[in-house]
């Protein structure tokens, strides 16, 4: 037993250091150069006692050990452990929304379009499982507290750019005249659930190993009849 223990440590510390070269790399993008070399680090610690305690009991004083810095550099860079929340939650959502645009500059069909919306979200959940799990435990906690209008806005802007790809004329195929707030539901809310399931434990394949069959799903249930 001792000996399968040892030759599986190797195994864990890659996988460790794997999920924090993903969320580096998120970081990175976000907040680019030297300079916010120290503010990356505040995020990534943060983001590492936010998974570990949940945001509620993590406190400021947890925060600053995981990372090595000061209350004044907490406050510098983000005015309070909420200024926090919402940086790191932004960071990710913007990572996120960066993919599936990715995604949907490749697609030309309203079938496509959807699948992309789908590929963009199980994919990234996929590659960022540490982000994916804080975003989901954050998102009412930025709902609520004082970034609550910057939140709305981005969402307000988001479903605006989403929903200009999908009413442009020339695209082949039709999605069925609902409400526009019903959409998102039909076609993320299968992939949510699974990526849930899946960060929790309670699935073991990736989400991303069921894009294909969850974009086929997503589109039979919005697909309007020619």
């Amino acid at each position: 037993m001792k000996q399968a223990s040892k030759t599986n440590e190797p195994k864990a510390a890659q996988k460790a250091e794997e999920k924090a070269a993903g969320v580096r790399g998120v970081l990175e993008r976000a907040y680019p150069g030297s300079r916010a070399q120290l503010k990356r680090r505040m995020l990534e610690g943060a983001l590492a006692c936010f998974n570990e305690h949940g945001i509620e009991p993590t406190t400021i004083e947890m925060i600053l050990v995981r990372c090595e810095a000061s209350v004044g550099n907490l406050y510098h860079h983000f005015g309070s452990k909420e200024g926090l929340v919402a940086a790191l939650f932004f960071c990710a959502l913007q990572d996120q929304a960066a993919l599936v645009d990715e995604e949907l500059a490749r697609a030309h069909t309203m079938r496509e379009g959807v699948a992309a919306l789908v590929y963009g979200y199980v994919d990234w959940v996929s590659a960022q499982p540490e982000l994916a799990r804080f975003m989901f435990q954050a998102r009412s906690a930025v709902s609520k507290g004082p970034h609550a209008a910057e939140l709305q806005q981005r969402n307000r802007q988001r479903a605006k750019l989403v929903m200009n790809w999908f009413t442009q004329a020339d695209r082949p195929g039709r999605i069925k005249d609902w409400p526009t707030e019903l959409l998102p539901s039909l076609i993320i809310g299968a992939a949510d659930n699974l990526s849930r399931a899946w960060l929790s434990g309670r699935v073991k394949a990736m989400p991303a190993q069921y894009r294909e069959q969850l974009a086929e799903a997503a589109w039979l249930s919005v697909a309007g009849s020619d």
